[in-house]
């Protein structure tokens, strides 16, 4: 039987472990606070060893450009990445369409034209079952939708190990002034519920975010706040931090720049079979502005 991969390089990439040499997905705005009449934005989406420099794979997302040479969306010859779903909401929560879209070698591009005043948020997010077994003498690899798991996974597959795996990433952009709305959590997953408002960070000052898993505060998770641009630095400058009994984290920011936020926890409660265990992740690129 041959692996299904009905998922996207996003989730592959959060699959690795998080080091200072894992691969890491991400998208890159090229703004996260407007002014003017008339704003735009630019997004890269990568996933890379190095944060925001491209050097391994884009990407591949919905409606942003064409399969090309490279259908992959990595090195020639690579195993093709289907395209993963890009929402966008604007600041009343109605979707909106990216613009001008492109697959590169290293990264995908794409626009959004921020119409309406307020905060919008860019987000990929899955949900699935990722199963290790053991078929005729080879590990096998598979991963899904739940329903389609019976009909592609042997029940009495040897060694089979499945996990429930939830991932979500997002960006948050404010054109004028910031508003709330796209802040609600949608109680699926591991998901953002901050008391600070996303693009209303600034060097010197405390941050204080919380997280929610299944819409209940998620209390014991690990979070990592790396810095940009460690491939030019010897120190990779990761903070850790671990949620409170109300599923929050305090963060200092100690420099202007943008950064990248990862938390993660895994469970056995509450799952349900076939799975055994549960892994849920999020991830954000973050701007800190100078005071």
């Amino acid at each position: 039987m041959k692996p299904s991969f009905k998922w996207t390089a996003v989730v592959l990439a959060f699959c690795l472990p998080l080091s200072a040499q894992a691969h890491r997905a991400w998208m890159l705005p090229s703004a996260t606070v407007l002014s003017g009449e008339d704003p735009w934005i630019t997004v890269d989406a990568a996933v890379s060893n190095d944060l925001f420099y491209f050097e391994h794979f884009p990407m591949r997302l919905e409606g942003v450009g064409d399969t090309g040479a490279n259908p992959a969306g990595g090195p020639p010859g690579a195993r093709p990445r289907p395209a993963a779903k890009l929402t966008i909401l604007a600041p009343d929560g109605s979707p909106v369409q990216p613009q001008n879209g492109n697959l590169g070698r290293y990264r995908s591009t794409f626009d959004v034209h921020l119409t309406d005043k307020g905060t919008y948020k860019l987000a990929v997010a899955n949900s699935g079952l990722f199963a290790r077994y053991e078929e005729n003498g080879k590990p096998q690899r598979w991963m899904g939708s739940a329903d389609d798991f019976a009909k592609q996974v042997p029940a009495d597959a040897k060694g089979l190990e499945v996990s429930r795996v939830d991932n979500r990433m997002e960006v948050f952009v404010t054109s004028g002034n910031p508003t709330e709305t796209v802040l609600e959590p949608t109680g699926q997953g591991l998901e953002l519920a901050p008391e600070t408002h996303p693009n209303d960070l600034f060097a010197g000052e405390t941050a204080v975010f919380g997280f929610l898993l299944d819409g209940q505060p998620a209390k014991g998770v690990k979070v990592s706040v790396i810095p940009g641009g460690n491939r030019y630095r010897d120190q990779l400058n990761e903070m850790t931090f671990t949620t409170d009994e109300q599923g929050q984290i305090r963060i200092t920011w100690p420099e202007a720049g943008m950064y990248w936020l990862e938390a993660e926890t895994r469970t056995t409660a509450g799952v349900k079979a076939p799975a055994t265990k549960r892994r849920a992740s999020y991830s954000a690129t973050l701007e800190v502005l100078a005071p």
